[in-house]
């Protein structure tokens, strides 16, 4: 290609967040809605508390092999992106376009589920006050104007706060962070302590419809869901304010809290009552009715703070994160430059964001039906960013011998792989128990197909942009080593004025 690098002006985010805003960010994005609407819903009657339990931690033991992989790629690729340029890394444009597409379509069902969560905590907390104006039905869920308006003020507000810079958003995220750890904690507290909280009313510990191994499996197969997001963790190292080797521990310190975070919940849902007596009354929400009885009914709206927090950090957390991957994708010219533009007075990607919050404020016009189908796409999503970051991780090392990692890095990276693999088959398989719906297919089919229609409509300038030139859009450097056969000639011309470029942003 003729075209230099220097027409083409590398936007770059402002180093604002410290340890403490990227472990909020993580734990509030890992802990959202889920935590506490999917006990009664889908945990206990899927799999009982044992099975349940069981297959948090060995998730979680997954999914931290899984991180590892992404400290591996953290260090030498320290951009905006996370998975989305890892994958650029390793397998090239088609690969990177279609982990950046699966990346984008969980974060924004993580949000959109949490945005529904929050209509169901309005309904028990203050019934009657915004579950007015009926407008339709969908699958038996009535939606209401005064919902739709309250939740679209809500993602207003977080649209707000990302566009004026992360400042805010990281600081509201660190709060929130902590009120949801505290509540968890005095909700635990004191339901074990009451006096109908007995050993006896966890049983049957899995659920008599399955066998326990499938049990474990039902819940094993959402995990990269649940953990979801530790992974906005290599999404922000862009604007770290300190060695991207720390992000490691960041990342299996949230992952590690953030299943005992879910334990807990879990517990205290099944434990306080006989489980199987409390699905059968068939509450609108089971984790709130354990804390009316534990606390009274102004302790059990006192505790829903912490609810709240979970639903709000996990909307805030994956609101950063997407806007952070659309920017890469622009940056990197696998989406439109709209998507690249930083506020020349905030330093955010403030095109980035205010798309997202377009995509999400379509969210409150859908019922709680759709919880499940957004829980089991998001799943698919995330199962095959990590498969490609895992991959990309292993051929790292194994091109990179003197890296200290290197020796026990592979064999972590096959089981991450491996781990993504049999989630993702879980997943798919008709005969599974972890199957995906029928509307889960109808609606990852449509996303598939907008994806692919839009991969044709920048295909032309996609694979004839020079390697050297996508290399210093996405890394900031043309010089950074890629992990795939390079067979394209690039331009010594571009390539050393790209270098140059660089070499003065450094310096």
């Amino acid at each position: 290609m003729s075209q230099t690098h220097d027409t083409d002006h590398r936007e770059e985010l402002e180093k604002s967040l410290n340890p403490v805003e990227v472990l909020a960010l993580a734990l509030g994005a890992i802990v959202g809605w889920g935590c506490f609407i999917l006990p009664a819903l889908r945990f206990l009657p899927d799999a009982g508390p044992l099975g349940t339990v069981i297959a948090f931690f060995v998730g979680a033991f997954f999914q931290c092999i899984v991180a590892l992989s992404y400290s591996f790629l953290i260090k030498p690729y320290p951009v905006a992106g996370g998975a989305f340029a890892y994958a650029y890394a390793g397998f090239g444009t088609k690969g990177a376009f279609i982990c950046g597409w699966a990346l984008v379509l969980s974060y924004i069902c993580v949000i959109a589920a949490n945005a529904m969560a929050l209509i169901l905590l309005t309904r028990y907390l203050v019934p009657g006050v915004f579950d007015i104006g009926f407008m339709y039905s969908i699958a038996g869920w009535n939606i209401n104007a005064g919902e739709v308006v309250f939740v679209s003020t809500v993602l207003m507000l977080f649209g707000w706060m990302n566009y004026r810079g992360m400042n805010a958003a990281s600081t509201i995220q660190v709060i929130l962070a902590i009120a949801l750890t505290a509540g968890i904690l005095v909700l635990a507290s004191g339901t074990f302590l009451s006096e109908s909280a007995k050993l006896a009313n966890f049983e049957p510990l899995f659920s008599e419809d399955r066998h326990p191994i499938a049990c474990v499996l039902v819940i094993l197969a959402l995990t990269p869901w649940l953990y979801v997001g530790f992974d906005t963790i290599p999404q922000t190292a862009e604007e770290f304010k300190f060695p991207p080797s720390k992000a490691r521990d960041l990342m299996l310190l949230s992952i590690i809290c953030g299943a005992i975070l879910y334990t807990l919940v879990t517990l205290c849902v099944a434990g306080y009552i006989p489980y199987k007596e409390l699905l059968k009354q068939n509450h609108a929400w089971a984790t709130g009715w354990v804390a009316d009885q534990v606390f009274g009914r102004f302790g059990g709206i006192v505790l829903t703070i912490p609810v709240l927090a979970g639903i709000l950090t996990g909307m805030n957390g994956f609101f950063m994160a997407t806007t952070r991957l659309l920017f890469s994708m622009g940056r990197s010219k696998f989406l439109p430059n709209f998507f690249a533009a930083v506020h020349p007075r905030y330093g955010t990607p403030f095109k980035s964001v205010l798309f997202t919050l377009a995509l999400c404020l379509v969210v409150p016009w859908f019922g709680r039906a759709a919880l499940g189908w957004i829980v089991d796409m998001s799943a698919i999503g995330t199962a095959l960013a990590y498969l490609f970051t895992n991959l990309t991780a292993y051929k790292y090392l194994s091109q990179n011998p003197s890296v200290p990692e290197s020796g026990w890095g592979k064999p972590v990276c096959v089981i991450g792989a491996m781990t993504s693999v049999i989630c993702f088959c879980l997943l798919i398989f008709p005969a599974s128990p972890a199957a995906i719906s029928v509307p889960s297919w109808i609606m990852l089919y449509a996303w598939v197909a907008l994806g692919g229609l839009f991969f044709m409509q920048r295909k032309s300038e996609l694979l004839h942009i020079s390697h050297s030139r996508l290399r210093y859009l996405l890394f900031g450097d043309s010089s950074y080593p890629v992990l795939f056969d390079d067979e394209e000639q690039d331009d010594p011309k571009n390539l050393e004025q790209s270098c140059g470029v660089c070499a003065g942003k450094r310096g």
